[in-house]
Formats: C-alpha cells, structure tokens, sequence
C-alpha cells in the first residue's frame, strides 16, 4: 500500500515541475574574445558575442547553425585572386597565393601594422632565396573572415601581401569560371 501513495506523490510533483514554467532557467549561449563558446546562466559579458539563448526544460525549436556567406572573389586579369583585409587593423590587398606555404608580408606592410621578427630564417621563394623573418600575426582579417595569432612571415623585397595555405588549409575553396569561392568548412 505504501509504495503505490509514495509513486502517486512522486508522479504528482514531477507533473508540476514539468508544468510550472517558473522551474525553467533561462541558458545563454556566448563566445569569448578567444572564440570558445560558453554556456551559461547569466547574460553574455560585453566582451563576448551573445550567440543564442534557450529555456531549460523546454526543447529549443531547431535551427540550422549559422555559418558566415562564403566569400566571392572575382579573378583579376593578370589571372590572380585579390582579396580586401587588414593586419592588427591595418588595412591591405592579399594575393591568394595557394603556391604560398605561409601568409607573406612585404617589410613595410608588417611595421606599419606592428609585426616584429621573432627569428631569422632562408626560404626558397619564387625569385631565389630569400633572408625572411618569421613573425605572429596578432589579427589577420580577409573578406569577413578573422584569424587570430597567424603564422606569418616578413619578406623585404616582396611587394605584395600573400595569403598563403596556412590559412586557406582552413577554409573550402572552389573555382570555377573566373570566380573563386572560399567558405568554412
């Protein structure tokens, strides 16, 4: 007799807390500065992105994550791809460069942006051997696209930015007809 009042009070609480919406806590989905995503009970701090927010206790409609519009590029004459960016803020005009091991930075384009030669290196490039220095990049944009803490390398008789694959090893590429597409993968 005991068991089935114990079961009938227990399938009565769960019921009402099932039913009682004041019992559902609010969940707020945020990304850090660094880019992780954070869950948690309290809104997003101004330094982070607010993602998304859901009731517990509820199932959250479904939705399709949202990636970014893949980027379109169109090619240029010469038969090269030139993509808008910025070093550390500083804006410049990449060359997608898929022969490129590494992003390449002419001398004056890296000190202009405040990236320092960490070490001192050769490397075969496409004019011969070149004294380099290998750098980290704080902040590389392309498109709508940011990279933090790139690889990167300072070249002193380059004349233009290069996005190399160190970077597009990340992302989808497609090209087709004069036009290039470069999205998440």
């Amino acid at each position: 007799m005991r068991k089935p009042i114990i079961q009938f009070f227990v399938g009565v609480f769960l019921t009402a807390l099932a039913m009682q919406p004041s019992f559902a806590a609010q969940i707020y989905k945020c990304k850090n500065p660094e880019g992780r995503l954070l869950y948690q009970k309290t809104p997003c701090a101004a330094k982070t992105e607010a993602l998304s927010s859901f009731q517990t206790g509820k199932i959250p409609p479904s939705k399709a994550p949202e990636t970014p519009a893949p980027l379109l590029l169109t090619q240029h004459g010469s038969g090269h791809y030139f993509v808008d960016g910025a070093i550390n803020g500083k804006p410049l005009v990449f060359v997608i460069d898929t022969g490129a091991s590494v992003v390449s930075l002419p001398r004056d384009e890296a000190s202009a942006a405040g990236i320092v030669c960490k070490a001192k290196a050769v490397m075969d490039t496409a004019n011969g051997r070149a004294e380099v220095c290998t750098a980290v990049i704080p902040e590389l944009r392309f498109g709508h696209f940011l990279v933090k803490d790139a690889e990167g390398m300072i070249v002193p008789n380059l004349s233009q930015p290069l996005l190399g694959m160190n970077i597009l090893r990340n992302f989808k590429i497609a090209q087709d007809q004069g036009e290039m597409r470069i999205s998440e993968p």
